[in-house]
């Protein structure tokens, strides 16, 4: 009855007559929002009004649309208001933090060498040499072919023959003349090579650092882009750099993080991590490298950084026969998130953070590696997981793959701090191979299943 009391829309008012005097209101639906009398109700206009019959009959009337509810208008706008203002929020920050950062150190370096003339040299040297256009940047090389063909033509014919190096950039064979007067000194070299070149392994490893220890200013820093083990010792290049030079005291910065040289030639935005026990040490490479397509992150957990700098490596070599052998997604990912957890296993008993594992350098770096074709660890696992043999895809290379060496030094440690790892052992195993790629995965899928939540870190 509520209806019938409630007042007729105006475009109803036309409809009666002229000399009426009635004042009975019109029916209408005020909760449906139309008359009453519309199509839903076409007979309570007729009893109500008859002498309005002809008039509803030649003059249809038209329905009011339903009313949006105001409610969901107003959470929209509030959560895209709160979007917005989280946005801006960041931005005010990070444009703060920006304006405080310190550019000195840029400023004050003249002089950076890069030890080595392989791809991730070229191309950390390309982008240092970029940071500042009267830095000297020399790259220090034992090819001389290599040597010659970045002096004349201003590009590594080797890696990068579409890339012009900049200007400011030399190469030499001297160590002398290369590190005379430098401010930075980036590591790139190889760890060391597999068995099957250990006729090259003096090219390689400490014994390269030996062969220039003489030409190094005892205060110069060190920062290393270098991945891996060495097999008979177990050291990381924290531990390797200091000892073949002599030196306990050098100053030493590892470089770490999901980069592929290639794109960080083309500027392709990419995050990196420098870990350094000197805070002041790892702010000063920072302030060296990062730019508006480099981001640099500083950390302390040097361990942390090169455990996992090196394990990737091998993880990355099972990733690629998991493909080779066409064993679909589901099974790779499995295998991948296995290995993540024997790398943090293995790390934390070394002393890293488990954050690091988690984080850029460690998870960031694995899934780099082990997802994308450019890694040529992954590659080496490819092949190997189509049926070729190791010397056959190591001969066929121009670029080191440090999993094939470290995978035996991850065992050693594995053993020496008591923890499990199944899948970085089957790749160890399918190195030397003692194992087919097919019996390591029917192994593996025999393991003993377990209640994920009761195992922390498994031990031997």
């Amino acid at each position: 009855m509520a209806a019938l009391l409630e007042p007729p829309p105006p475009f109803l008012n036309q409809l009666l007559p002229p000399n009426s005097t009635s004042t009975r209101p019109l029916p209408y639906n005020l909760r449906l929002g139309r008359p009453t009398n519309s199509p839903n109700h076409p007979t309570l206009l007729a009893a109500t009004t008859p002498c309005c019959s002809a008039a509803t009959s030649e003059q249809p009337i038209p329905q009011l649309p339903d009313p949006v509810p105001e409610t969901a208008l107003v959470r929209t706008r509030d959560r895209r208001r709160a979007v917005r203002l989280a946005w801006e929020k960041l931005v005010r920050w990070s444009r703060t933090w920006r304006s405080k950062t310190k550019t000195d150190v840029l400023e004050r370096t003249n002089k950076v060498v890069v030890l080595g003339g392989g791809s991730f040299a070229t191309a950390m040297a390309s982008h240092v040499a970029n940071r500042k256009s009267q830095m000297e940047v020399s790259i220090l090389v034992r090819d001389a072919q290599v040597c010659q063909s970045i002096n004349s033509n201003q590009c590594n014919r080797k890696y990068f023959p579409e890339h012009k190096l900049p200007e400011n950039v030399i190469a030499t064979t001297d160590a002398k003349a290369a590190l005379l007067g430098a401010d930075y000194c980036f590591h790139a070299v190889p760890v060391q090579v597999p068995e099957s070149l250990s006729e090259m392994i003096s090219q390689f490893s400490s014994a390269f650092l030996e062969g220039i220890a003489e030409h190094v200013y005892p205060g110069l820093p060190f920062i290393s882009v270098s991945k891996g083990l060495e097999l008979n010792t177990l050291r990381t290049m924290s531990q390797i750099i200091p000892q073949a030079l002599k030196n306990p005291r050098q100053p030493f910065i590892a470089l770490s993080g999901p980069s592929f040289a290639l794109e960080l030639m083309n500027k392709l935005p990419t995050a990196m991590v420098v870990a350094s026990k000197d805070k002041k040490l790892a702010n000063a490479a920072q302030q060296l490298l990062a730019c508006d397509y480099l981001r640099i992150s500083t950390s302390s957990d040097v361990v942390g950084v090169e455990v996992a700098g090196a394990l990737k490596n091998v993880l990355a070599i099972a990733a690629g026969i998991v493909d080779g052998m066409n064993l679909g997604n589901n099974c790779k990912t499995a295998l991948v998130a296995q290995g993540c957890s024997e790398i943090r296993w293995l790390a934390m008993k070394m002393g890293a953070k488990p954050a690091t594992i988690t984080g850029l350098s460690g998870i960031g770096d694995i899934m780099l590696t082990c997802f994308v074709n450019l890694s040529r660890n992954r590659t080496v696992g490819v092949r190997l997981g189509s049926g070729e043999q190791l010397d056959d895809i190591l001969s066929s290379m121009n670029q080191v793959a440090e999993g094939v060496s470290t995978a035996g030094a991850v065992i050693a440690l594995a053993q020496k701090y008591k923890v499990k790892m199944p899948v970085l052992t089957a790749v160890a195993r399918i190195i030397d191979n003692e194992l087919t790629p097919k019996k390591a995965v029917l192994e593996l899928m025999s393991l003993p299943q377990v209640l994920v939540y009761s195992l922390p870190s498994p031990i031997a």
